[in-house]
């Protein structure tokens, strides 16, 4: 029996002080039920990036339906790997935090509060970067993964600094040697446009997870290119293998 309510999008803004990050941080929540999708934005994007372009529409009949419910964190990109006034060092350890925010403070929150056990993680861009280096961390906190036009190199920001937190943020490292059994169950999409600039970088993943023999999508769409319509399209088509 289908038991989804259709409802109007609803639209929560949330602001807190986190203890993790020792800042306030902003978070918009989208829909009244569904299954959890975090959405991150784009390079150094506010949480409300994805809304103002468009990607809640794109999504709105899995929202009305009670399908989905979107999650949109800020990022602290400015105070991370963008952040070029502090040593490499401290611009991974400033993600790290990020990342210890999103699984304490975000993901976890909702598994307590919402009685699931996994969430879906998403992105395009720079956003597909925080949604796979999440997933690849914390597997057995991620059911599917949707990168959209992601990358997953990080060391360009690093002016040439490499320690062991670099290499655990970094996918195209540390994935070879992942073996995490949540890896083999989780829903894996890789995005991309056939004149995407971050077409390389997708079939680079692609090469090292079929190496390991995990399952995933590679979807290069032809002709498109890296930018918002492409994700707009990418973002509703990915969401259907949530609630097949």
């Amino acid at each position: 029996m289908n038991t989804t309510q259709f409802r109007p999008m609803k639209e929560e803004y949330k602001k807190w002080y986190s203890p993790t990050l020792s800042m306030d941080i902003e978070m918009l929540v989208i829909g009244h039920s569904g299954y959890p999708v975090i959405l991150f934005p784009t390079t150094m994007g506010r949480y409300h990036e994805n809304k103002d372009f468009q990607m809640m529409d794109a999504a709105k009949w899995f929202i009305e339906n009670g399908l989905i419910q979107v999650y949109c964190p800020a990022s602290v990109d400015k105070h991370s790997w963008y952040n070029k006034k502090i040593h490499p060092a401290e611009r991974v350890k400033n993600h790290i935090w990020y990342d210890k925010f999103i699984l304490e403070e975000v993901v976890d929150s909702i598994r307590k509060h919402k009685g699931y056990n996994k969430v879906c993680v998403a992105g395009p861009s720079f956003g597909g970067f925080h949604a796979a280096n999440f997933a690849f961390r914390h597997p057995d906190r991620v059911s599917h993964l949707f990168s959209m036009s992601g990358a997953f190199e990080v060391k360009t920001f690093l002016d040439g600094h490499y320690d062991d937190n670099v290499y655990f943020n970094n996918p195209v490292d540390y994935m070879g040697s992942n073996n995490h059994p949540d890896l083999w169950k989780m829903n894996i999409v890789l995005g991309a446009g056939e004149h995407d600039i971050c077409l390389d970088a997708n079939k680079t993943m692609s090469e090292i997870l079929k190496h390991k023999n995990i399952n995933h999508w590679l979807d290069i769409y032809p002709n498109e290119k890296h930018d918002w319509p492409l994700w707009r399209m990418m973002f509703p088509k990915y969401l259907s293998l949530i609630t097949k």
